[in-house]
């Protein structure tokens, strides 16, 4: 039984977390496995497919991301600023190491085959997955709230508003630092599949899409544009746009908002492809499968209006199509 569903092309995973979810990652190989990490200090591997929950590990306080670095291990980091690595197949932690305050994002960088982790200690770490162990420290001017790798490139979105693109090959310097062309805080990067730029959002309902060459031929195809905006009762309400995923076939990508609702972008004719039904809650992530015929996407309460009573934590599954996420 494939779970409560919620339409013909979508449903509901069973054994979600019992607190806010704070990331969904699918495996680099197959759309049947899903990583969901979360505030009730657990990460869960989900057979999509079957719509059951493999197995969750534990830290010892809330989860804010995790990553595959192989269909066999899962990276994670959280509030108690350690990374744990997990062999999926034996169940068994291993402690790789840790930072001096939260580790807000964790990521895998095949290319260069490093896992990456970014902290509100205002730092980057490298660490080499087969040891495993720490591979250096670089410092941010600012926390770290999120990240992204392009190839051998790494985007990070610190507080501030400040943008840092860094070469994972080369990291005695820093290859570009630049502003955000949005006025508030970044919430979410997200480099494009084809490595030439990046997505990234506001807490103030803004998407912007940049080119990481610097020549101005190239910048000058950047643009920002207004979305998760609701009127009610004659007021524009302004929402958080908390999430991004990119198609990794079309490049087209999916972002998420406090508004509970998932849109999809066309980033090279500047039109909205689609926008699915309105979620419970805030969306707090979203994440393609990497064949593109899959999205999750987490209906999560992100504490916007503090602790007030709110509909519950899920994951839902939505099988996508090619009219819904390829550009026209």
């Amino acid at each position: 039984m494939m779970g409560r569903m919620t339409g013909s092309n979508e449903y509901k995973l069973n054994q979600g977390p019992e607190d806010s979810i704070s990331a969904v990652k699918f495996s680099p190989s197959a759309a049947q496995f899903l990583l969901v990490s979360s505030w009730d200090c657990t990460v869960r591997l989900f057979d999509v497919g079957g719509n059951t929950m493999r197995m969750k590990y534990q830290h010892t306080a809330p989860v804010l991301d995790c990553a595959f670095y192989d269909p066999t291990h899962s990276w994670s980091g959280g509030l108690d600023a350690q990374l744990k690595m997990h062999d999926l197949n034996t169940d068994q932690d291993t402690i790789v190491g840790a930072h001096d305050a939260p580790i807000r994002c964790v990521e895998y960088c095949p290319e260069v085959n490093v896992m990456v982790t970014g902290s509100w200690d205002r730092s980057v770490r490298l660490w080499d997955p087969r040891t495993p162990c720490n591979a250096g420290t670089f410092t941010q001017p600012e926390k770290v709230y999120t990240l992204s790798v392009a190839g051998d490139r790494l985007i990070v979105g610190t507080a501030g508003r400040r943008v840092l693109v860094w070469d994972l090959r080369n990291m005695g310097y820093v290859q570009q630092r630049r502003e955000s062309s949005l006025k508030y805080q970044t919430r979410c990067i997200r480099a494009f599949p084809n490595k030439q730029g990046y997505v990234l959002s506001s807490i103030e309902g803004r998407v912007a899409v940049e080119y990481l060459d610097p020549s101005q031929e190239v910048q000058k195809k950047k643009y920002a544009f207004k979305c998760h905006r609701l009127k009610e009762d004659g007021i524009e309400h302004v929402y958080p746009v908390n999430a991004i995923s990119f198609h990794s076939v079309h490049n087209t990508f999916a972002t998420g908002g406090s508004d509970g609702f998932v849109n999809i972008w066309d980033p090279f004719n500047k039109k909205r492809l689609c926008q699915f039904h309105r979620y419970p809650t805030s969306i707090a992530s979203l994440a393609f499968s990497n064949d593109g015929t899959m999205l999750a996407i987490a209906s999560s309460y992100m504490q916007e209006k503090g602790d007030i009573s709110h509909p519950e934590d899920a994951i839902f599954i939505r099988q996508v199509t090619d009219a819904e996420t390829k550009p026209k």
